[in-house]
């Protein structure tokens, strides 16, 4: 099968106003941390109401919200295993210690419940993962964490754009960390940011996207650098680049209106796999909810290869969001290798094309193929 002719799992959209906003960066012939990033920040900032801080990608934003709230060796973080492994990283990455939990068959989020259990007296902090843009169970979460007194670091890679009654997901809570990786709801190519009112992790963080130049953050906004400067904490290189911060406005601008596509395009992949007995598709309200991926679960899926290999024959690429991190053999060290629900459910997991490109033809075209093929 020609690669023209198959449906993309997922693909960037990017038009002529990104490829201007680039070409603005290139003329200017200065490519670093500067006013596109300021405005790109400035832009978000309005968008959820509260200060944001850009970086090079979600997981350094995670990363550094993680570092910022004075996590590190000996600690905990509950985290559900069933998400991308750069959650799992992020928390390593400070010398905290990941602890896998499981989810909710219903929403595929942290099941608090199970983390509750797993609390010691290390756990410092819980990290929900919006997972394709639902938020599951995020009031008892948030009320679990208060009980326990744990910092709350939101992974809402998967939900730009989705609102919790009422309020953006990022416009309340503690800490919220978002991806504009290429495929994510808005894109800067690369990118990422922390959103939460507490200035003090703003600040921490702000300097350690800097290699933990203090206050270097205002310097480079205004067009100068720090050439005398002190280093009080660990920095890494993970601030953003101009380049990612126009192509990042540009998007922003257009986000109600691929926002909706997205919507649009989940419902009726729910229309059209409706009453199936054995393909379960997990219920959102598509007007509060932006997907990032659309996923169903197969009861009884025996072998997913086989189905995949057969699907991209038929000319539609599908994926498997994602492999659980206990089962991979540096977060599989001193845990109970099996959780019931995420063990259960992973192997009957297929994810489906979606992105803005894609039509309703095309997506009657994929529920035939994979219903045919299933029955």
């Amino acid at each position: 099968m020609s690669s023209k002719n198959i449906i993309r799992l997922s693909k960037s959209n990017i038009g002529e106003a990104e490829k201007n906003a680039v070409m603005r960066v290139m003329d200017r012939q200065f490519f670093g941390m500067g006013i596109e990033v300021e405005k790109f920040e400035e832009d978000l900032t309005q968008f959820f109401g509260r200060p944001t801080v850009c970086t090079v990608n979600g997981t350094a934003a995670l990363h550094l919200a993680l570092q910022a709230c004075d996590l590190g060796p000996g600690d905990e973080v509950l985290v559900q295993s069933l998400t991308y492994v750069a959650s799992f990283q992020a928390i390593s990455a400070t010398g905290a210690k990941p602890i896998s939990c499981d989810i909710d068959p219903k929403t595929l989020c942290l099941d608090w419940k199970d983390a509750e259990q797993k609390m010691t007296q290390n756990t410092k902090a819980v990290m929900p993962v919006h997972y394709s843009g639902g938020v599951g169970a995020l009031d008892e979460i948030y009320a679990f964490a208060k009980k326990y007194d744990l910092r709350v670091i939101e992974d809402a890679a998967h939900a730009f754009g989705t609102e919790y009654k009422g309020k953006s997901v990022g416009s309340f809570g503690d800490i919220a960390c978002f991806s504009f990786d290429g495929i994510k709801n808005i894109t800067s190519g690369e990118g990422g940011c922390i959103v939460t009112d507490d200035m003090r992790v703003l600040k921490k963080v702000k300097d350690a996207r800097l290699l933990g130049v203090e206050n270097d953050t205002e310097k480079r906004f205004s067009g100068k650098r720090s050439w005398s400067f002190d280093v009080g904490e660990q920095g890494w290189r993970y601030h953003m680049s101009d380049l990612m911060g126009a192509i990042g406005q540009v998007q922003l601008q257009s986000f109600l209106k691929t926002a909706t596509i997205r919507q649009r395009l989940a419902s009726f992949y729910d229309t059209c796999l409706s009453g199936h007995a054995y393909i379960k598709h997990f219920v959102h309200n598509y007007g509060e909810v932006v997907p990032h991926i659309y996923v169903v679960r197969i009861h009884g899926l025996k072998d997913r290869d086989a189905l995949r290999e057969h699907l991209l024959d038929k000319g539609i690429q599908t994926g498997v969001h994602y492999q659980p991190n206990h089962t991979l053999t540096y977060y599989s060290k001193d845990e109970i290798n099996s959780l019931a629900v995420t063990d259960e459910v992973y192997s009957e997991l297929l994810s489906l094309p979606l992105h803005i490109d894609i039509t309703e033809h095309e997506i009657r075209y994929i529920c035939d193929q994979l219903i045919s093929a299933i029955d």
